[in-house]
């Protein structure tokens, strides 16, 4: 225990922490300044010493398992932000430092092979699940990527709107152009492009999401310009005018971001070009946390820019446009947590307590890192041709504005 503390003491300065240890001992850490006062009780004999060696991981289990609990009002949440509200780096000096590393390295190793089937696995893990669930929290659209807030205080519908806009926009469609969408999710997009005339066919992995995609289509009626496939990207061939992946590079792996450019290099027309949306980070490359690789997003890496860039020098292709959203996936989680809260009940109908902890601490602890620390969303446009895509980006406001004005008409 006397371990524990000293190691939290070492980076806890903004608020409080209260560390009830398993016999009854407080340890009050932190200035109580600047910051919230946050009780946790470990009820382990072994926990003290799992945490100074792996303190994200023992200490998400040790949740889970309800070993670890936050006491006095206070919730994960308010754990979680007393944490990423401080100065995280400090970890650096921890007794557990060569340990990390030694993890960080291993796990980037294990991540280069993600063969078909085991991303088709890994996909299938967290986006079959009940679609069910996923009502409690999404927006009616059933979007589960980051949302363009115009404004903090939009509605998460109206951020997901805007979002399908924004990103079709980019792709300036023609009316019968014909496009692939890598990843679908449930439909949103492919629907929202097929209503703007073109013929849209989405790649997925998981069945669950494909049932309700297609149901969502006919309700649309534009089921004759939208097809759903069941196939990894590495196993499709095509022509198409354009190419949008939305959210789904983050589950490409380490090893495979390569193949995943050289595929929508392939797959684009000499004139056409792709827009890619994706989770990632600010600073130079690393890996996904233990907790979200074990139990959230198995096989999924968030990519630094440079490990992107470097990959489409490589393999020639043109970036054409960046665009760089700091703050809107902080807002988008923000509003799926409070929604989860407020179902919270019903989500333990479908599974159980145990599963709504670690879904609690999986949505504060993504939304916090969007806060603090390094996460962030980029969006490319990507050519095989200099020209492909027009020499100024008023086209993409132009477009925006157009299609804004039609939605506002529509609702």
């Amino acid at each position: 225990m006397r371990l524990l503390s000293s190691l939290l003491k070492s980076y806890i300065q903004k608020g409080r922490l209260r560390l009830i240890g398993p016999t009854g001992e407080i340890n009050e850490i932190g200035s109580g300044l600047d910051g919230p006062t946050v009780t946790v009780r470990l009820h382990d004999r072994k926990l003290p010493l799992a945490m100074v060696l792996n303190l994200e991981m023992a200490g998400s289990e040790a949740f889970l398992d309800g070993r670890l609990t936050v006491e006095e009002g206070s919730t994960i949440y308010d754990l979680l932000y007393l944490l990423a509200s401080n100065n995280m780096g400090a970890l650096s000096d921890a007794p557990s430092r060569g340990l990390t590393r030694l993890r960080e390295l291993i796990q980037r190793a294990l991540d280069r092979h993600n063969t078909i089937r085991r991303a088709k696995k890994q996909a299938r893990y967290h986006y079959d699940l009940s679609t069910d669930l996923f009502r409690l929290f999404l927006d009616d659209g059933l979007n589960y990527s980051c949302a363009y807030y115009r404004s903090p205080e939009d509605t998460l519908e109206q951020a997901q709107d805007a979002k399908l806009n924004h990103l079709i926009a980019k792709l300036d469609l023609e009316r019968g152009m014909e496009v692939l969408e890598i990843g679908g999710g449930w439909g949103s997009l492919a629907i929202r492009m097929a209503q703007q005339g073109a013929k849209v066919t989405s790649l997925n992995v998981s069945p669950e999401q494909v049932k309700i995609a297609e149901q969502r289509v006919r309700e649309a009626g534009v089921e004759n310009r939208v097809k759903f496939v069941l196939k990894d990207y590495r196993e499709f061939q095509g022509s198409f005018d354009r190419v949008i992946s939305v959210g789904m590079m983050e589950h490409v792996g380490i090893g495979y971001l390569e193949k995943y450019f050289a595929k929508v290099h392939e797959v684009l027309k000499e004139d056409g070009f792709a827009v890619i949306h994706s989770i990632g980070r600010m600073t130079p490359p690393g890996v996904t946390t233990g907790f979200i690789k074990k139990y959230i997003f198995p096989g999924g890496n968030i990519p630094a820019l440079s490990e992107v860039l470097g990959i489409t020098e490589d393999q020639g292709i043109w970036v054409d446009d960046i665009e760089i959203l700091r703050l809107h996936y902080y807002y988008t989680i923000r509003d799926w947590r409070l929604r989860f809260e407020k179902n919270r009940a019903k989500a333990a109908e479908l599974y159980d307590e145990r599963f709504c902890r670690m879904w609690e601490l999986y949505l504060a602890g993504v939304e916090l890192s969007f806060l603090f620390g390094a996460n962030m969303v980029f969006q490319l446009i990507l050519s095989r041709k200099r020209d492909a895509v027009p020499i100024i980006r008023d086209f993409i406001v132009d477009n925006e504005r157009k299609l804004n004005v039609e939605l506002e008409r529509v609702g």
